[in-house]
């Protein structure tokens, strides 16, 4: 892969998408207004019907005709054609209407090829009518707008990344010189799209840790777009409710528990761990409570210490279904655990999950292992694909034996195993684990777990808030590129095929993912695939915690609002991500602030002491203790600031 060239397809692909779009509008365009003339010689009372729409397709030709009439556009168009561009569907349209009307179709065919440039260009509907001679050459001297009824317009431009371009390309962009991914099945290369049934509703997804759940408050969650909120009842029992009070809709996350029961506290009504609504302040003495009032529940599972809710109201759990993880089970293994939110797609989340080549690159030195230097080119072999999800060993380009082995499966689980021999020949395993939860538009959160039967000597000695910190860095050094991968997403509302070049030696199970989302992305609520998408429709909610003296108080707990004064009250900052959710991080920011302070008042008064001391022992005792309580202050705010303040590339500081 060293002398592998850089793709052609990624110095035409501006041109290839744009040259496709025109090709399929001017085809479809000629096909309808034939049908509609048809359909007009035969009845007559449709003509003032269909003359308006007859004359928007008329323009929209001619519009075509005269972007390609420029000279730029018409080589580059016509090489494209004759190479890159699929005929699938217009034939499979032109065919079938051939069958009703075949001598009309026969015109057509003259006037399409007519309409278009012909630089050793044979048309895809000549095969249709063989009698007909067409003309090398023609020229075009119509000029319109383009103008199009249901796409925005497109204008093709002159792309400096194509002057090179030969005037010949290959038969397959997808798998020029074996650098990119190409078509994975016959049914993908025929264009054929293999649909498996899938319902987003019934499955398992990764709640919370178990040991961060809140015992003294609720807790607010999302799953896509259905809120919910999870607690602890009396009994210590995991219970999840639709986050929604059937009063006047306040959410009851930014309630409170008495009693093991759960408490709006818009008016006080209270529910059990069932449902059922048990307490009305407001109701009169002898008055029962209406059925009616009670919330939504959702089934709870705590699973080798996550917490996991089926989301089906209607299906009933299926608990196979949760994902069981074998090393975690083995005697020995140890793992550290942290939990993230994040303002981007899970999807995309995902992708940036599966991808290592981006390792050496944005997480150079951030450990021990990333390195500039070692960025090379990788290899992958995929050995099971399902409607469940894929599997298959990866490894470096050199490497004899792949060793680490990476499984995607439904709905958001992705796994990353080794297995090795330590130095006395015993077998040791290493997994890593994330677990990404959907919290709507542009939004996910994360349960990532790393642990090994064998851990360094060194490892046991560092405290876990900087494994924890580390975590954080490493999200916020990818933060940028994929904020802005997800808005081009949303913006360019295209599949991936048409944005992304996917390197068979670094973006496989990329493009394994996005081709997955094809098959089972009509039983989510949006979803974008490597052919298909299906856009969002509940647009994005960005919530933000209050501020404050009160959200302050009560920085513990993220369902009571708190993020801290100090911090900004948004997705992007560290402490929201992550501190707020983790039990460990929060006791520890909290332990440095009070010693923080504890010590800044102690070299105060030892200042002071040595002010008033008389002695120049005692002011030299004095000055020194309170030199080292100043130190102690400055290590104190250094660790909180680790744990609090977001990464910023050195290249960006101003």
């Amino acid at each position: 892969m060293a002398n592998a060239k850089i793709p052609l397809s990624a110095r035409v692909k501006t041109y290839e998408k744009k040259a496709a779009f025109l090709w399929f509008q001017q085809a479809s365009a000629w096909l309808e207004l034939s049908m509609l003339n048809s359909y007009q010689n035969e009845h007559s009372e449709s003509h003032k019907n269909t003359q308006e729409i007859m004359s928007q397709l008329s323009v929209n030709i001619q519009s075509v005709s005269a972007v390609l009439a420029e000279e730029d556009n018409r080589t580059t168009f016509t090489t494209l054609i004759d190479h890159q561009v699929n005929y699938r569907i217009p034939l499979q349209v032109f065919s079938t209407g051939l069958s009703f009307f075949p001598s009309l179709f026969s015109s057509m065919a003259l006037s399409l090829h007519l309409s278009l440039p012909h630089k050793n260009f044979s048309s895809p509907f000549a095969s249709f009518s063989p009698a007909i001679k067409l003309p090398p050459t023609i020229h075009i001297n119509s000029c319109y707008p383009l103008k199009s009824i249901h796409t925005k317009p497109y204008h093709l431009k002159k792309c400096h990344a194509v002057a090179d371009a030969p005037s010949a390309i290959p038969p397959s962009l997808d798998a020029e010189d074996g650098v990119l991914i190409g078509p994975s099945s016959e049914e993908e290369t025929r264009g054929d799209g293999v649909v498996a049934d899938y319902d987003w509703t019934e499955e398992w997804y990764p709640l919370y840790l178990t040991k961060d759940v809140p015992t003294d408050a609720p807790l607010g969650l999302n799953v896509f777009d259905k809120q919910l909120v999870l607690y602890k009842d009396g009994q210590g029992e995991l219970r999840c409710h639709e986050d929604r009070c059937p009063h006047r809709l306040a959410k009851l996350s930014e309630g409170q528990l008495i009693d093991g029961r759960l408490e709006c506290l818009y008016h006080g009504w209270q529910f059990e761990g069932e449902g059922k609504c048990v307490k009305i302040p407001q109701l009169p003495a002898n008055a029962k409570i209406p059925q009616s009032a009670c919330v939504k529940t959702y089934e709870v599972k705590e699973s080798q210490g996550v917490v996991w809710v089926w989301m089906s109201l209607k299906t009933p759990p299926n608990f196979k279904k949760i994902p069981w993880f074998e090393n975690f089970s083995r005697p020995g293994f140890q793992d550290t655990s942290t939990i993230h939110e994040l303002p981007y797609d899970h999807s995309i989340l995902l992708e940036n999950l599966m991808d290592p080549a981006h390792i050496p690159i944005s997480h150079d030195r951030t450990d021990w292992t990333a390195k500039r230097e070692d960025a090379q080119a990788l290899r992958f072999e995929v050995t099971e694909r399902n409607r469940r999800g894929f599997a298959g060993r990866w490894g470096k380009e050199k490497d004899k034996k792949l060793l680490s082995f990476l499984r995607f499966q439904a709905p958001c689980v992705l796994s990353n195993d080794i297995e090795f021999a330590d130095e006395k020949g015993v077998t040791q395993y290493f997994t890593g684990l994330f677990l990404c939860r959907p919290t709507g538009q542009g939004k996910s959160m994360i349960i990532v777990r790393f642990g090994a039967t064998k851990r360094p000597q060194m490892a046991k000695l560092i405290p876990k808030w900087y494994f924890h910190q580390n975590a954080c860095k490493i999200f916020e050094q990818d933060m940028g590129f994929l904020s802005s991968q997800n808005e081009v997403l949303m913006k360019e509302k295209v599949p991936t095929k048409e944005l992304y070049i996917n390197l068979k030696s670094s973006d496989t199970w990329v493009a394994e993912y996005r081709k997955w989302m094809d098959k089972v992305g009509h039983g989510m609520p949006y979803y974008f695939g490597h052919t298909t998408i299906s856009l969002p429709e509940v647009p994005a909610v960005v919530e933000h915690a209050p501020a404050g003296l009160v959200a302050g108080v009560s920085a513990s707990s993220p369902a009571k609002g708190g993020i801290g004064t100090m911090h900004a009250p948004n997705v992007n900052n560290r402490y929201f991500r992550h501190v707020i959710h983790c039990k460990g991080c929060t006791s520890v920011v909290k332990g440095f602030q009070a010693w923080k302070n504890a010590l800044s008042a102690i070299s105060l008064a030892l200042t002071a002491l040595a002010i008033l001391a008389s002695g120049r022992q005692w002011k030299t005792f004095l000055l020194v203790s309170a030199s080292l309580c100043f130190a102690g202050v400055y290590a104190c705010s250094t660790a909180i600031a680790m744990n609090t303040t977001n990464f910023i590339r050195t290249h960006r500081r101003l």
